[in-house]
């Protein structure tokens, strides 16, 4: 074998190995950051979740608005990419217990019985005004002791929740997407979507509640957020119930 013929063996021998290694080292890192998506949103391969539908609250006839199909569209892809399966269900139709499996709950408590419950046992702190009649406060949080009211289309807010039942290490997470409107449900979706890597290693596999504002989505649509803060401690501490003596004076005055 001449030098010429056994460096051109050598040369491919050795691109060879670097491919193989090359390979390798893509697979190892692909599986590892599928696992941390799957530990993120537990989701391990084949398990089971679930997609709570909310109602359209402005239709005469069950239906479900335009932009939460959109949402529970992107949330079924993620479950497809973690190698798990959707049931999808309505919200009047849920009657399993909280942490057996993944639940993505989409609307807010005016469309959605399931995020009733949820806020009531885990977010005591957060209070959102359901009134169907037309007014500054309709649709607005009360987070603590903040107010955020809603200009629709200009300004709105959605909840974008990640939370687990205790300290049970198998419990499986609920994802909730509580918005004044439902392209604000959308919204936070996306949002999730897009960044649950980034939210993966800053809260782990820990709840957390973020505020959300969704900027001009007459215009943008569900593309424009803006993340308002970290409203974990304050959405589940208790509101302070009121002074019994100045409601008392309150309603003298009235």
């Amino acid at each position: 074998m001449t030098d010429d013929v056994r460096n051109i063996v050598l040369g491919v021998v050795a691109a060879g190995i670097s491919a193989t290694l090359g390979w390798l080292a893509r697979t190892y890192l692909s599986k590892r950051k599928l696992r941390r998506k799957q530990a993120f949103f537990g989701l391990p391969d084949s398990s089971e979740s679930l997609l709570v539908v909310n109602r359209d609250p402005a239709a005469s006839e069950p239906a479900v608005h335009r932009f939460d199909v959109f949402a529970l569209l992107e949330l079924s892809a993620l479950v497809k990419e973690c190698g798990a399966h959707v049931q999808v269900v309505t919200q009047d139709m849920v009657s399993q217990g909280f942490g057996e499996r993944t639940e993505f709950c989409v609307g807010g408590p005016g469309s959605n019985r399931r995020m009733v419950a949820h806020m009531a046992a885990m977010l005591p702190g957060v209070r959102i005004n359901i009134d169907p009649e037309p007014g500054p406060d309709r649709g607005a949080f009360q987070i603590g002791g903040e107010r955020y009211r809603m200009d629709a289309g200009v300004t709105e807010y959605v909840l974008l929740a990640r939370l687990t039942a205790g300290d049970r290490r198998e419990a499986r997470p609920a994802f909730l997407f509580c918005g004044q409107r439902a392209i604000t449900n959308q919204a936070a979706t996306r949002y999730l979507a897009r960044h649950h890597e980034k939210l993966a290693r800053k809260h782990g596999n820990n709840s957390f509640v973020l505020l959300l504002k969704v900027v001009n989505s007459q215009a943008y649509g569900p593309d424009v957020v803006e993340l308002v803060g970290d409203v974990t401690r304050t959405a589940t501490t208790p509101l302070p119930k009121p002074d019994p003596a100045t409601t008392s004076r309150n309603s003298h005055r009235a």
